[in-house]
């Protein structure tokens, strides 16, 4: 009789710990679950935005070690790399030039052989050169001196297929950001923007706008004013087709500025609509986290 009434318990406990379990989770266990996954997710989404700023500082160090760089190639060397005459050159050992314009004349600018004074659009030339220059000393990290097509001619040879990253260094921002050089109004600037090929025979690359505005205003505030068309760091939106045009139009610096931002936008009119008072489209409804920005920073 016992053991028969102590087997009824035991189903009965059974039977009452199945219900339990078809009942599901309480509401304290899925409150438990929401606050863990919640917990995730803002984990996840603030170190994307840790993983951003580093990226952003990252850059900021690159733009100072080229600048520390070409500083201590001209106490060396005498003169800019890329710039370097071809006398200086045949005597330090670096690779061969014209020493015509644009071809390491010497005249303290970056330039290119069909550009003057202008921001060169074509690597191939004195903005190919100095990354040659630079790796020759040993005075940046990657080698730039193997590939035959970064070398100082006014044309890529007509078979010459190039791939970006061989002849100019990456940004720290990744996203097909990459860091050329020029000159304008004789004044060199170092330049982020996409560049996504650069053309065979004639070396000419075309920039596209692949920092956002919060990027680009990020950077400038570290080593500059904050503001895009002003001081050493200046910013500006327009997607630039073949050739130098996108560097070598100072319009395309100052005026191209829309009154209201809106998504691609890199600045917006802050006021007056001058230049000292427009700012960089940081809002982030109106496309401040959107690629629109090309940068460039002055050499010092």
């Amino acid at each position: 009789m016992e053991l028969q009434q102590t087997n009824e318990e035991t189903s009965g406990k059974a039977v009452l710990s199945q219900s339990r379990r078809d009942k599901g989770f309480t509401l304290i266990e899925l409150s438990i679950v929401l606050v863990i996954i919640g917990l995730i997710v803002g984990g996840i989404l603030v170190g994307q935005d840790l993983i951003r700023a580093a990226e952003i500082r990252a850059t900021v160090g690159q733009i100072e070690k080229y600048n520390s760089a070409v500083n201590t190639f001209r106490s060396k060397y005498n003169g800019i790399p890329g710039d370097l005459t071809s006398d200086a050159a045949a005597a330090f050992g670096f690779a061969a030039r014209a020493g015509t314009v644009g071809l390491g004349d010497g005249n303290g600018l970056i330039q290119g052989a069909n550009a003057g004074t202008v921001m060169s659009g074509t690597f191939t030339q004195e903005a190919g050169g100095l990354w040659n220059d630079l790796s020759t000393a040993n005075l940046m990290d990657g080698n730039f001196t193997t590939n035959t097509n970064n070398t100082f001619v006014a044309a890529l040879p007509g078979a010459a297929a190039t791939a970006v990253s061989a002849v100019l260094p990456a940004a720290r921002l990744g996203r097909g950001n990459y860091v050329t050089a020029g000159s304008l109004n004789s004044i060199n600037y170092w330049t982020i923007a996409g560049i996504g090929g650069i053309a065979v025979t004639t070396g000419i690359y075309s920039l596209s706008t692949n920092l956002t505005p919060i990027e680009a205003y990020n950077m400038d505030i570290k080593l500059d004013d904050g503001m895009p068309e002003t001081g050493i760091v200046q910013a500006h939106g327009t997607t630039g087709a073949a050739s130098s045009t996108p560097l070598a139009d100072a319009a395309s610096w100052s005026t191209a500025t829309p009154a209201s931002a809106a998504a691609g936008d890199c600045t917006t009119t802050g006021g007056s609509g001058s230049a000292s008072t427009d700012t960089y489209n940081r809002g982030v409804t109106t496309g401040g986290n959107s690629p629109g920005c090309i940068m460039r920073f002055r050499f010092n």
